[in-house]
């Protein structure tokens, strides 16, 4: 989960915001279809990707015939984690200014903090990945448990507020005309919602830092570990409680 599923985590951090420029009111039930499309398009396309390519290739290796294949894949790695990076970055540091313990000291930081950021992302990932994912597993745990704390607070806020979430529901069959309507605009304004969809191509990149098994069957046993679910303190990667010398290949 920290290692190929990482950089998903960041379409769960973009998506609330998203949505909510995006579609409005209409924001849960468009995002309800991007989960849809995750669970029942994107996950069974990359898991069959996952067995195509233990080595890291990605869907590009499902290509045969094409000599360029290399450099499309190092393009994609570098847009990737520009992107990635930069919009993490800049979404993190408008959080942080907009805090409002803070809002009224930080006021004209957002582009330093954001720039801050990239150069910090920047040095880890120059330091070595295998310290970067050292890294993301106590990141992932603190993430799991904020995204936890807000959807209780959520829930707690509709619990003792029910009107809101009738007010809600009045406003969506109101203004587009019923259910069926409402279902209508939100797949139409999907698309702009599948903007910080990512995460899937990079989780089968990283493949060859997860462990396998031992000679032939090293290869099938990457993918077995990458395709099932996850487990906390499991050492599906090279570096997890081995000495130095050992986890580098």
């Amino acid at each position: 989960m920290c290692l190929t599923g990482v950089d998903y985590f960041s379409t769960l951090g973009y998506q609330p915001g998203i949505a909510a420029v995006a579609a409005g009111a209409l924001a849960p039930v468009a995002t309800l279809v991007l989960v849809a499309l995750t669970l029942l398009g994107a996950l069974p396309v990359y898991r069959r990707v996952a067995a195509e390519s233990p080595h890291g290739e990605g869907s590009v290796r499902m290509l045969p015939g094409w000599p360029s294949k290399l450099l499309v894949l190092l393009g994609f790695a570098a847009t990737d984690f520009m992107i990635t990076i930069t919009l993490s970055a800049a979404d993190a540091a408008a959080h942080l200014v907009q805090n409002p313990l803070v809002r009224g000291h930080a006021a004209g930081w957002q582009m330093p903090v954001t720039l801050g950021l990239v150069l910090l992302l920047g040095g880890v990932f120059l330091k070595g990945l295998r310290e970067a994912i050292g890294l993301a597993v106590g990141l992932v745990g603190l993430y799991l448990a904020l995204n936890v704390v807000v959807i209780g607070r959520g829930l707690l806020e509709v619990a003792h507020h029910p009107a809101v979430l009738g007010g809600w529901q009045s406003t969506l069959t109101h203004y587009h005309g019923g259910w069926g309507g409402v279902a209508l605009t939100a797949l139409i304004v999907f698309p702009k919602l599948a903007l910080g969809l990512s995460g899937f191509e990079t989780g089968v990149s990283v493949m060859p830092q997860v462990r396998g098994g031992v000679g032939a069957d090293e290869a099938a046993g990457r993918v077995r570990h990458t395709r099932r679910p996850p487990e906390w303190g499991s050492r599906q990667w090279p570096g997890a409680g081995l000495p130095r010398a050992r986890a580098v290949r």
